[in-house]
């Protein structure tokens, strides 16, 4: 909107109508459109916050949701293997790191990549024992976690679409303008590794 804005602008003060205008009205009449064009820009900055701020709420509850599934199945996967304790301890070190990080940072985004590839092990492991992957609470924390992380990953493209368009609006002229005026900064993107833990485990050696 504000590009479109900014265009008509360009347009009506080049088209030579405030020649024909009395220049007691022009100057009146430039300040009404150089605030407007102020406030238009300033309002779709506040917009593009928002709408970033909210998508990664949305990302906040997804992570929390697989916080709360990994104790479940931690706790299922050592009724079979107990004696896999260095993969639980992993696992829990990582959820841990996980839950301390805060915000779409690089060593958030690396938190979330280890917890990711410490729960590909505890799903590993299940492949050893038929029991424990015909059971009924593996499998049903197995669709929960998958489906969680699919969410996450939405969430997280949502998230970044966001913040890309956020990012354009405070680097392009002319509405870096307005962004290094009213202090409008650039957003972190949030890269996650794309991949499902709980249908692609790696392999693990016994």
């Amino acid at each position: 909107m504000n590009v479109i804005f900014s265009i008509l602008a360009i347009l009506l003060l080049g088209s030579g109508l405030f020649d024909f205008i009395d220049w007691k009205f022009n100057i009146p009449a430039l300040a009404v459109l150089l605030v407007v064009w102020f406030a238009t820009i300033y309002n779709s900055f506040i917009s593009l916050r928002n709408r970033s701020e909210e998508a990664w709420a949305d990302i906040e509850v997804q992570l929390k949701r697989r916080y709360d599934l990994i104790p479940n199945l931690v706790n299922t996967v050592k009724g079979y293997a107990t004696h896999e304790s260095s993969a639980f301890e992993n696992v829990t070190k990582a959820r841990s790191l996980a839950m301390g990080a805060s915000g779409p940072t690089p060593e958030h985004a690396q938190a979330e990549n280890m917890l990711s590839g410490a729960l590909k092990s505890i799903f590993a492991i299940s492949e050893a024992y038929p029991d424990l992957k015909a059971n009924t609470n593996f499998l049903g924390l197995q669709n929960e976690l998958s489906d969680t992380e699919n969410k996450i990953q939405a969430s997280r493209r949502f998230y970044n679409a966001n913040v890309r368009d956020l990012n354009t609006a405070i680097e392009s002229f002319p509405s870096n303008i307005i962004a290094n005026l009213f202090k409008f900064i650039p957003k972190e993107f949030f890269d996650l590794a794309d991949n499902d833990v709980a249908q692609n485990p790696v392999e693990v050696k016994f």
